[in-house]
């Protein structure tokens, strides 16, 4: 099987207060074994976490070895001020503060750096996304800082102006990357970074009705659209699911997630090889230098 190359182990798929109360005041061992254990049952040995504020994910670090799992970990994510980002992490208000976040990550034993530059998907608003996307400038001194400490950089993203950001300055890997155009998958093919699309994200609501499926269709066919660019232009993907998310189960997201992509491009060893090849570079970019 793949590797799981976002996920957030502190949610578990049904109900996002209830994971928070679950882990609010210390990391639930048993909950984050039975999470361990669904990724174990479908053999997937490597899972690239999210980050949290709770410590589950380092807890399910260190826990992993026993499912036969490398788990990698940010520790937290890393947000500005009054911008989406705190259900995963803290918030800076300059670059002085980032960066000691950076450095507080690193101290906590972080695989690599989380960042979060833009809002969500509006689900109201088609190609629209939530708040603003933080400046070409604010990304490209995020990711020389955390570049400069020896981090590979994991990045939040949707949108074809965030993505563009984020591509164009180095980061990593982009994260969601919601409403892209073909524009912004070339630029985002020539840049390396490695594009995890978290389709099933979207995909596993249609037809649970916590939104019309007529809004719900038009987003999994934009990124359908995006993803069939993608390939064309050689660019680099990989799969994660947001396992934890409404909807996407630990251990079965991903699954979901693979057969998303088959149904998009059709099953076969071309589109494995594809995948495959995106895994490798998030397996070799994001474990602490």
């Amino acid at each position: 099987m793949f590797g799981e190359c976002h996920a957030h182990i502190f949610m578990d798929g049904i109900d996002y207060r209830a994971a928070v109360r679950t882990h609010r005041d210390a990391p639930c061992e048993p909950v984050i074994r039975a999470h361990l254990k669904e990724y174990q049952m479908r053999g997937i040995t490597y899972v690239r976490d999210g980050g949290d504020k709770y410590g589950a994910s380092t807890l399910a670090r260190k826990l992993a070895p026993e499912y036969g799992i490398t788990y990698r970990t940010p520790v937290f994510g890393i947000h500005k001020n009054g911008q989406y980002g705190k259900i995963v992490g803290y918030g800076f208000s300059d670059m002085r503060e980032y960066h000691d976040l950076v450095k507080q990550a690193i101290s906590q034993g972080a695989d690599f750096i989380k960042i979060m530059t833009t809002g969500l998907m509006d689900f109201d608003d088609h190609g629209a996304v939530t708040g603003e996307p933080l400046s070409w400038e604010e990304v490209r001194e995020m990711v020389h800082i955390a570049h400069e400490e020896g981090m590979a950089v994991m990045s939040h993203t949707n949108g074809k102006v965030g993505a563009t950001i984020a591509a164009e300055v180095g980061v990593d890997s982009l994260e969601h990357g919601n409403f892209l155009d073909e524009e912004t998958v070339r630029i985002l093919a020539q840049s390396g970074t490695v594009w995890v699309p978290t389709a099933v994200t979207v995909r596993n609501l249609v037809g649970d009705g916590r939104f019309p499926d007529e809004t719900l269709r038009p987003i999994c066919a934009c990124t359908e659209k995006a993803l069939r660019a993608a390939r064309r232009s050689g660019a680099s993907v990989a799969l994660g699911s947001d396992a934890g998310a409404y909807c996407v189960p630990h251990g079965q997201g991903l699954v979901d997630e693979y057969h998303a992509f088959q149904k998009i491009f059709g099953a076969g060893e071309a589109l494995d090889d594809w995948l495959r090849a995106g895994e490798r570079r998030i397996q070799e970019i994001f474990q602490r230098r």
